[in-house]
């Protein structure tokens, strides 16, 4: 294997520092970096993803970030797709891949390959939605271990969201979520990539985040949801889960104060760390945890002529 083709992923939670660290390490090996966020996707949204400003996209190449208009949904097969072409692209250069974000499940679709479930109709999944609410989540959870065993045990039984699509692919296909799932290939060699996740102390995340939507405030984070709002997206679309929409609105509509707003932004900002942080706990168990003082010490070690994980843990 060429040197040109380890591809290095680095993640963690939100506010951790993840785009600086891969800033420096960009300019020591020469890499460029691909965006794996799925909020900084969207082009109107500057501010409020804290997508890295032009100074820092002028230093180092950078790939995928504000490429899609809010009024488009974007899934994570079409990130994977646009992603594997990117990779291939740098590599072309003799650059290497640096991946970067908080979003876990394009990290799991470029190491372990995404699952191809075939088209579930709109029309079955308002049924099974229709048929969950009827019943409730601990009703609907032991009909579902009745059409599907396999799923007992592979995730909380009060996790609506998977039981809903285990039911529907169950449904839908006659096979179990899971039998799909070990159908899945990799798209690369998972000794290919180096995967680090910045593991930030809770106290110390919780001031960051605090710093950066006061920063974000500044920056007119306000004046972009309102620009945001003059596309009438609708309220289904991913594009409005950005943290910051529905706490500016209510400040915008004077129903809470700018203060109230902020400290809004920063608790649900914390509550997102948290889910990804859980997230990782369970599905990064291989990689790499890197404390934030020791990122310095890390990128000194890091040598282009030798992308080696055994020689940098």
């Amino acid at each position: 294997m060429d040197l040109q083709s380890k591809i290095i992923l680095i993640a963690g939670p939100t506010a951790s520092g993840k785009s600086k660290f891969a800033i420096k390490l960009a300019k020591k090996i020469n890499g460029e970096i691909i965006n794996a966020d799925s909020m900084q996707v969207y082009k109107q949204f500057k501010i409020l993803t804290a997508r890295p400003n032009i100074k820092d996209q002028k230093k180092i190449k950078h790939h995928l970030y504000g490429i899609i208009s809010v009024h488009k949904n974007f899934s994570t097969g079409q990130w994977l797709r646009l992603v594997i072409d990117k990779i291939k692209e740098i590599r072309k250069r003799k650059k290497i891949p640096i991946l970067v974000g908080g979003t876990g499940l394009y990290f799991q679709s470029l190491i372990n390959g995404l699952v191809k479930i075939p088209y579930i109709s709109s029309k079955l999944r308002s049924k099974i939605r229709v048929i969950q609410k009827k019943y409730g989540q601990k009703k609907f959870y032991k009909k579902l271990l009745k059409i599907d065993p396999k799923v007992k045990n592979k995730f909380n039984p009060s996790d609506i969201q998977r039981s809903i699509r285990a039911f529907e692919i169950k449904t839908c296909t006659k096979i179990s979520m899971y039998d799909w799932f070990n159908k899945t290939k990799p798209i690369f060699d998972k000794d290919i990539f180096l995967k680090f996740y910045i593991n930030f102390e809770r106290q110390e995340l919780i001031k960051n985040i605090e710093k950066r939507v006061i920063n974000m405030i500044k920056k007119e984070a306000i004046q972009e949801v309102v620009r945001f709002n003059k596309l009438r997206i609708k309220k289904d679309h991913s594009s409005n889960k950005v943290i910051g929409i529905d706490e500016l609105n209510k400040y915008l509509k004077n129903q809470i104060k700018l203060e109230e707003a902020k400290e809004l932004i920063s608790i649900k900002t914390r509550q997102y760390a948290k889910r990804q942080t859980t997230w990782a706990r369970s599905k990064m168990v291989g990689w790499t945890k890197i404390a934030p003082n020791k990122l310095s010490d890390l990128i000194k070690k890091i040598n282009k002529s030798s992308l080696k994980l055994d020689q940098i843990t």
